[in-house]
């Protein structure tokens, strides 16, 4: 649950006048959506970080195991086929924000409100806008989002979402800024996988081509492996198993 948020506080001002008057800064409230296999607490001291700068803020209610409820995607043949969609099998997490929205919607006392989202969090904010609507949300602030669907034609590369980011890229608004909603997105770097059970180290200065249709920005460059490489880094590479840049 929320935190009970405390009153305004209005500062005193003067006017050319002389006459003494009140303002105050109004922030837009912030829905937080937690992303894949997290809880409401875990954004906790996100919540209370915004709160201190004065921003309103209401955390979608979820619990980790909220989560299996996504395992009725796996009697969907589109889960096998990779080409999941995401309702009905996120409609529960789709409610839990709109819940949220709702409550902030309050809060906002007719004004706008931000989104941001964790992880997969940021991409079901994009699919909530499409479903929902977004005419009282001016921006989109996403945490370590992937945003594309994974590349199609390289070995190993598996669709964790099934399909789901797919639908995201063909049906929903671009992940794009604009006056009427600003996105920002944060993301830190990827890790390039290796395989699990192989000899070879990763290849130097190797290029891996996300997409032929895609501008050269989007290409996957490794660097120089050195001597200093870690044991643990090498090991981290080969347990995520091939991986692939996420924009």
């Amino acid at each position: 649950m929320a935190l009970a948020l405390p009153p305004l506080n209005f500062k005193p001002h003067c006017s050319s006048s002389s006459s003494s008057s009140s303002s105050s800064t109004n922030y837009r409230p912030a829905v937080i959506l937690p992303g894949l296999g997290n809880n409401t607490g875990d954004y906790k001291k996100l919540e209370l970080t915004l709160q201190e700068y004065g921003v309103p803020t209401v955390v979608a209610k979820v619990s980790r195991i909220d989560w299996l409820r996504n395992a009725a995607g796996l009697v969907d043949p589109n889960y096998w086929k990779g080409t999941l969609q995401p309702r009905p099998v996120l409609d529960w997490y789709l409610k839990r924000v709109d819940d949220a929205v709702q409550e902030a919607k309050e809060l906002a006392q007719g004004g706008t409100l931000s989104l941001i989202g964790h992880s997969a969090g940021g991409w079901l904010a994009r699919v909530y806008m499409e479903e929902f609507g977004l005419s009282h949300i001016s921006l989109l602030l996403t945490l370590g989002t992937p945003h594309l669907p994974p590349p199609k034609g390289l070995q190993g590369v598996i669709d964790q979402t099934r399909g789901l980011l797919n639908y995201v890229e063909k049906h929903c608004k671009k992940a794009v800024y604009t006056p009427e909603l600003k996105y920002v997105c944060i993301a830190g770097r990827y890790l390039q996988g290796a395989r699990l059970v192989s000899d070879s180290e990763l290849d130097a200065d190797s290029v891996v081509s996300i997409d032929p249709a895609q501008p050269i920005s989007d290409v996957a460059v490794v660097k120089n492996k050195t001597d200093s490489t870690s044991v643990s880094t090498i090991f981290r590479a080969r347990f995520v198993g091939q991986g692939y840049k996420q924009p």
